[in-house]
């Protein structure tokens, strides 16, 4: 009998988008060694990736979260928007609650960090391919702990960033041009939504979980 689903005469066609040279070329070397596996491609941006996306039309793409212009999330939001149905990998070095649920969120079906082991990188491209999502375990928890908690409005959010950088409840009031006193509620609530005690655990728990970040 014949086999016609032979990986080697349908290799899984893979573009790796990238911002580092030295990290495109090392994945470029070690996933050619594959047989079952194609590299067509390398993109430096989320703007490169894009049109190498509508152009080439990969089975999977390898995407960094973070680089200049157009990161790894929004360039997932942007190719869904174009109609393009791309699976795609986070491949990062980063694990926050927060980088992890809008990744998943922008329609990524896997996450990997970049001291993945081989073997565990293609067992995700193949299960990608193959239309599943793989989020290893210890990802997978803490996407479902983000996921029950609450979502921050806009407005707590614009407090929360302020709430970093240390003044008070009516030096924020003023900024926003709100009263103390609704400011004193939207933290309330900050603490309330983040589990925490008070307005200096609320901000250095948002860092560590990525919601915001220390140059916001």
């Amino acid at each position: 009998m014949t086999n016609t689903t032979n990986p080697l005469a349908n290799p899984i066609r893979i573009l790796i988008v990238d911002d580092h040279p030295v990290v495109r070329a090392g994945l470029t070397s070690m996933l050619g060694t594959q047989a079952e596996l194609q590299v067509i491609g390398s993109a430096s941006s989320g703007e490169e990736a894009l049109a190498m996306i509508q152009r080439d039309d990969p089975d999977v793409v390898l995407l960094d979260l973070r680089m200049p212009g157009l990161n790894g999330i929004d360039m997932l939001v942007a190719a869904k928007k174009s109609g393009s149905h791309v699976r795609a990998i986070i491949l990062t070095s980063y694990e926050t609650d927060e980088d992890i649920y809008r990744a998943v969120q922008a329609g990524a079906q896997g996450y990997l960090l970049k001291d993945t082991p081989f073997k565990e990188m293609l067992e995700a491209i193949r299960a990608v391919n193959a239309g599943k999502r793989y989020i290893p375990r210890q990802i997978a928890q803490r996407l479902a702990e983000r996921m029950m908690r609450t979502e921050l409005t806009a407005r707590e959010l614009e407090i929360l960033k302020m709430l970093a950088k240390g003044p008070t409840n009516k030096q924020i009031g003023h900024a926003l041009g709100i009263s103390d006193y609704t400011v004193r509620n939207h933290v309330n609530s900050i603490i309330e939504k983040l589990e925490v005690s008070d307005r200096t655990e609320a901000a250095t728990t948002a860092i560590q979980r990525g919601i915001i970040t220390v140059d916001d």
